[in-house]
């Protein structure tokens, strides 16, 4: 069992990643802006906060082990074209954050979520796909996407970048299939809950340490 920070909680994967790290017998804290309207499973602590704020993320980090980011550059819906919710570069300056929160609690291991086509896998996208992100709000988020994936290759951590291909909210299927860019075609989709379990398998086993696998289902 360890003690795990989860940012992103709330969201559409975070909170699968809530639920399955406390029925993994976790203990779990989440940092969440309003605790009275999140719908925790037993045994997650929910504390009050923003991961933009470094003070909420030293008050969220204390005494923990290791952290699981599912968060995300949010738009307003799915849409390509739809309105940014999040802040520019918010995903970026958090792992900033979390990266010098980490180092000053001694926590080593850090599992992010990220997604196909960031950092060096950005030169394997399909051109047309890569010409729909460069005139859509889709570049806000994998311009932060980028951001990230280069704090942490600079960093000293145990980190592991999931890079999940198109995501659907339909149920655990199964074991994801996980592999370097590259080195295998990925499949189309991966569901939420299979990528929170493989968030939670990869810190548990301590695979994929200082990689960046793309993750997908072999039927999405």
């Amino acid at each position: 069992m360890s003690h795990l920070l989860i940012l992103g909680g709330t969201g559409r994967t975070g909170i699968h990643v809530l639920k399955q790290a406390a029925q993994r017998g976790h203990r779990v804290r989440a940092l969440v802006r309003n605790p009275d309207a999140v719908q925790a499973p037993a045994g997650v602590e929910l504390i009050k906060g923003t991961p933009a704020s470094i003070d909420d993320l030293r008050k969220a980090a204390d005494g923990t082990e290791a952290v699981i980011s599912a968060l995300n550059n949010s738009r307003a819906s799915d849409n390509p074209w739809a309105k940014p919710v999040s802040p520019p570069m918010f995903m970026t300056d958090v792992t900033r954050n979390t990266l010098t929160v980490m180092k000053e609690e001694g926590i080593n291991r850090i599992v992010v979520t990220s997604t196909m086509g960031a950092g060096d896998d950005w030169a394997r996208l399909n051109p047309v796909f890569k010409a729909l992100i460069k005139v859509s709000n889709l570049k806000a988020g994998f311009d932060d996407h980028h951001g990230v994936d280069k704090l942490l290759r600079a960093s000293d951590v145990d980190w592991t970048l999931a890079r999940a291909v198109a995501l659907t909210d339909k149920p655990m299927s199964g074991s994801p299939h996980a592999a370097e860019a590259g080195t295998e075609k990925p499949g189309t989709w991966i569901n939420r809950a299979d990528l929170a379990r493989f968030l939670l398998d990869t810190l548990e086993m301590d695979t994929w340490i200082r990689k960046a696998p793309l993750v997908w289902n072999a039927r999405g």
